[in-house]
């Protein structure tokens, strides 16, 4: 399901939240509607986070829910309370679409991130001027004052490593992604030295899938799998193409990505290993 920058991605979280509690309680609209007083129209635009929810409403959900664990009702009301907010992201909506505008959101709300890739440098691990390249090749018809403004997100997107609790960032990449000749040899002789340094990094593990590994018939292009830090919420799978992108949130969706990362997990090269076709590649790009 494509999302969107309005409304905001926490409101969609709770909207999300809010609809997986009452179906886990076993209550229709017409069951929610009654505690609330109102109308079930109202407890569909809750649900699809085309309105927000009062406090009082909320507390009255969450006991009808049967949600009592404390910690879990105070995620819930800070999501509820900070459901309008936006983040630095806002401030480029005008030069980036809104599809790139919401995974941003995302990104920068999840905890921890899972990233397969197949045919480029992982997005967070990319350098301004592989970053470039990149645009270049796939969108020839973008302004130079587009391409910048892409960079310059691509860029921010970074801090998301480096914040006061730092994003956990596991990705496996394809050894092919190692040779492709995406930018100029002293652009991906950099973004391989690059590459090598956030390896070392305590939050980033960084796996190679050996191009010899059976395992390569499995990928059918690159994933993302988003954990939020609410010990109550649902993991978020993204996928993309040059058409669309796609969000899939059920738990039978989310647990055949996970189970293939798993197994990539298990078929990659350990960081050690995967260092040493980092630099096996590198010797080439020199």
């Amino acid at each position: 399901m494509p999302l969107n920058h309005n409304p905001t991605i926490r409101q969609r979280r709770l909207a999300r939240r809010l609809r997986e509690l009452r179906i886990a309680a076993g209550l229709t609209h017409a069951d929610t509607a009654e505690v609330l007083g109102s109308a079930e129209s109202k407890v569909g635009r809750i649900e699809n986070a085309q309105s927000g929810v009062r406090l009082p409403d909320l507390r009255a959900l969450l006991d009808a829910y049967g949600v009592t664990d404390a910690q879990e009702r105070a995620e819930i009301e800070t999501l509820s309370r900070e459901a309008k907010k936006k983040g630095w992201w806002s401030h480029y909506a005008n030069a980036v679409d809104s599809a790139y505008a919401a995974y941003v959101a995302e990104e920068w709300e999840a905890s921890e991130l899972y990233n397969v890739e197949t045919s480029l440098v992982p997005g967070l691990l990319q350098i301004p001027e592989y970053a470039e390249a990149v645009a270049r090749l796939q969108r020839p018809d973008l302004t130079d004052e587009e391409r910048a403004a892409q960079i310059k997100v691509r860029g921010e997107r970074r801090q998301v490593l480096s914040r006061e609790i730092p994003l956990q960032l596991w990705t496996i990449i394809t050894e092919s992604v190692l040779y492709h000749r995406t930018a100029a040899p002293s652009v991906m002789k950099e973004q391989l030295e690059s590459l090598l340094a956030d390896s070392r990094k305590p939050n980033i593990q960084l796996q190679v899938l050996p191009r010899e590994d059976p395992m390569n018939a499995c990928l059918f292009g690159p994933f993302v799998i988003m954990t939020f830090p609410a010990t109550a919420e649902t993991d978020i799978i993204y996928t993309e193409s040059p058409t669309s992108t796609l969000y899939y949130e059920e738990q039978s969706d989310v647990d055949t990505y996970t189970t293939l990362f798993r197994r990539l997990n298990v078929a990659a090269a350990n960081a050690s290993r995967s260092r040493t076709l980092i630099q096996a590649a590198l010797k080439e790009a020199m």
